[in-house]
């Protein structure tokens, strides 16, 4: 990897989440988002989520959050695969082979564990990364669903291939009339980002509005109104976005749907 001093630390307990904190968020551990995110992985870890930090010259740049797929916290059908929650490098370090890294990194750990392989779903331009790093590790594409998205596996030997669910349509439909913001502390940002969508819905003048948390990865996996699994937004009964939006990108949005507002 050139001439950097490159190393891998793991976090898979509450010690290591102290020492190392979790990469998202690091420059604010007293923010809300922050204290959220910690308590949510102090209780993951049990469940064998783990993640691997990359640090160049003595400086996190990126990560790789994965854990058991019965646990992973996205609506998909992956028994006995390690499930890839985020994969992210920043910055200057970009382009510099570790994505790769972190992720043969957790491929390895997968053999080791007896596993049928890796999964991870996919979105170009979104909040998720791209399908390509994958598809040069050995991975393809073994679903999609909309919008846009698809699950990437790599399957040792002759696995059964991983699915997503396919009752979007009953799981928007739960939420009837008025916005639903549905939400995991799995990512310390959504904390703003729910009361950024309450707010701007009042302003809007939708009611009702609710916020409903995912507390468990059955939760969302069974419930989640789209492929991203730890947010979205459902407004009577349809899906208005599977990610978090600005103010005004949402207020667009709301305005467009809610004609009869008075201006």
């Amino acid at each position: 990897m050139g001439q950097y001093e490159v190393e891998i630390a793991t976090v898979d307990s509450p010690d290591e989440a102290a020492e190392h904190g979790f990469f998202c968020y690091k420059s604010k551990p007293k923010a809300e988002g922050y204290r959220r995110k910690l308590e949510w992985l102090e209780q993951r870890f049990a469940e064998g989520l783990q993640i691997r930090l990359i640090y160049e010259d003595g400086r996190s740049v990126g990560f790789i959050e994965y854990t058991p797929a019965e646990f992973a916290w996205r609506p998909v059908r992956a028994p006995m695969y390690l499930f890839v929650h985020c994969l992210w490098v920043v910055g200057r370090a970009k382009k510099k082979g570790y994505g790769s890294t972190l992720l043969e990194a957790c491929l390895e750990e997968a053999r080791a564990m007896g596993k049928h392989g890796v999964v991870a779903t996919t979105k170009s331009g979104g909040h998720l990364v791209g399908k390509e790093i994958y598809l040069k590790h050995g991975h393809e594409v073994v679903d999609r669903a909309p919008p846009g998205f698809e699950l990437v596996a790599k399957r040792f030997a002759d696995a059964p291939a991983p699915a997503f669910p396919k009752d979007w349509h009953e799981r928007m439909d739960r939420h009837g009339e008025g916005l639903t913001v549905l939400y995991a502390n799995q990512c310390p940002y959504f904390s703003d980002a729910v009361q950024q969508a309450l707010d701007v819905a009042g302003d809007v003048g939708i009611e009702p509005r609710k916020a409903i948390e995912f507390t468990s990865a059955q939760e969302v996996q069974n419930l989640a109104p789209c492929p991203y699994g730890t947010f979205g937004i459902v407004y009577n009964g349809a899906l208005l976005t599977c990610t978090p939006l600005g103010a005004k990108r949402l207020r667009q949005r709301l305005e467009g749907r809610h004609p009869g507002r008075a201006q």
